[in-house]
């Protein structure tokens, strides 16, 4: 059965928006969890506009489930995340424009890089994932890599404008998952899913953990933020 994580970044992005303490997104992840949230993930950027480094400490001596730290493959985040030992780490591309990732990581332009970073991670018995397109020639240079998990990337196929449109990335995210299994990778999928484009997804079974944030943070405004966990939780179960 299928896990839900939960992304905390938009409560410390609401955070910054004022310069406060407040929302704090360590006491928002807790309540997810208690709301049924296997995971909580945190993206620490390199400019830092939204989680920072006190967050990331607190939420690694708080969090009662897994740690997941998204962050870009530099040194400065390798080393962080030895120091900090987050169960387990989610590489993402990472550019200072954007408003969030657009895209996942070309593995296949420097499969050396990745592969170094993926051993000194390894050293520190931290897990690692690849974020990556529903491409199987990135999915097996991550795995060539050395990934233990495969995060694809769903964003193109929640942008969707027309049903063609969905169903042609949709056939792409499963032909990406069957690949992933094929190399025995752990299989995660995330960017965009929200309370109605995620119930095609009971079509993909091996898909063994979505990782989700803006839409629940959105309907958490709301309703509250243990509701609409709940409800994703509702929904990924219901599979």
């Amino acid at each position: 059965m299928a896990r839900l994580a939960v992304n905390i970044d938009h409560i410390a992005t609401i955070r910054e928006a004022r310069k406060t303490d407040v929302p704090d997104p360590v006491l928002a992840a807790g309540i997810a969890e208690m709301a049924g949230a296997e995971c909580i993930i945190c993206h620490l950027r390199e400019d830092r506009r939204h989680i920072n480094d006190r967050d990331l400490a607190l939420l690694r001596k708080v969090i009662k489930t897994r740690l997941n730290m998204e962050m870009a493959a530099v040194d400065e985040m390798v080393k962080i995340a030895g120091d900090i030992r987050p169960d387990m780490v989610t590489l993402v591309p990472e550019k200072r424009q954007e408003l969030t990732t657009e895209g996942g990581l070309d593995v296949k332009a420097d499969p050396g890089h990745y592969a170094k970073v993926v051993e000194r991670l390894a050293g520190k018995g931290i897990r690692v994932s690849f974020f990556v397109d529903p491409d199987p020639s990135q999915i097996e240079a991550a795995h060539k890599a050395g990934a233990d998990i495969v995060e694809i990337h769903t964003g193109h196929y929640s942008n969707a404008v027309t049903e063609q449109e969905e169903e042609e990335r949709f056939q792409r995210i499963a032909l990406a998952v069957e690949a992933s299994a094929d190399m025995k990778l752990g299989i995660s999928a995330g960017h965009g899913l929200d309370y109605w484009n995620i119930n095609r997804f009971r079509f993909l079974p091996r898909i063994q953990e979505y990782s989700i944030g803006h839409s629940i943070m959105a309907r958490a405004i709301i309703v509250g933020l243990d509701r609409a966990v709940r409800d994703m939780i509702g929904l990924i179960k219901g599979f």
